[in-house]
């Protein structure tokens, strides 16, 4: 579902990511854990297409994300860090903008715009402003954005970062129930994020690929089998 191939891309030299090659299979739920720095939100927005590999490949559903770009994202949906940013938009203008970019239609349309609002439980939001709602609430929004044209994969930026402990919950519960019938990365550098919802991880620092294990068999790795151990061991 996705691949990459020795996906590198640096900046006037400095390398944010480093040779990178992994795939991920249908129905996984992929953590991709480092540092704030290590290249994971630089990964993902390759994959996106928001900005194009110095070298390497990426795809999606057997799609290069370089050279069959429409396709590849009419595969995929985005939830990228900190989104959306639309905030003088209601949430019903901004699922309707979504759902103009994604070419939805007709009866088809509104079965997504209501499947995405009564999943997300967007209701009684729906005519607010983006700019007003709670930090949990926008995280809802986001997501019912990233899968309003049914893709099947999800790429997921950061999702929970800044949210209340009751916020962080509702979002995992969320994205778990979500993962039954998608394939999810979800860029993290929240280690308990791991244990709540992936069942594989990678670890990545200073753009390069350092451990790539179940959530179980990376703490096996520590002494002490906690995640937070392992992340020290090996990305040190």
């Amino acid at each position: 579902m996705i691949k990459t191939q020795n996906l590198t891309k640096s900046y006037d030299g400095l390398l944010a990511v480093d040779d990178l090659t992994f795939s991920v299979e249908p129905g996984e739920v992929l953590g991709f854990l480092g540092p704030n720095g290590a290249g994971k939100s630089t990964t993902m927005r390759m994959l996106a297409g928001f900005i194009t590999p110095t070298s390497g490949t990426g795809s999606i559903c057997g799609h290069d994300v370089t050279t069959d770009a429409l396709a590849a994202k009419s595969q995929l949906g985005y939830l990228p860090e900190g989104a959306p940013h639309y905030g003088e938009m209601s949430v019903r203008s901004f699922l309707d903008f979504i759902a103009d970019l994604r070419r939805l239609e007709g009866a088809h349309r509104k079965s997504r715009l209501d499947y995405v609002i009564g999943r997300l439980e967007l209701e009684p939001v729906i005519a607010q402003t983006i700019e007003t709602l709670s930090k949990g609430f926008k995280r809802r929004v986001g997501l019912a954005q990233a899968i309003i044209h049914d893709p099947k994969v999800l790429i997921l930026d950061e999702p929970t970062d800044g949210l209340d402990p009751l916020q962080k919950h509702q979002v995992r519960t969320l994205i778990g129930e979500i993962a039954r019938e998608k394939t999810i990365v979800i860029s993290t550098h929240i280690l308990e994020e791991v244990d709540a919802v992936c069942t594989r991880a990678i670890i990545v620092a200073r753009g390069k690929l350092v451990a790539d294990d179940t959530p179980a068999g990376l703490k096996t790795r520590a002494p002490s089998g906690r995640l937070e151990d392992v992340f020290r061991a090996v990305a040190a």
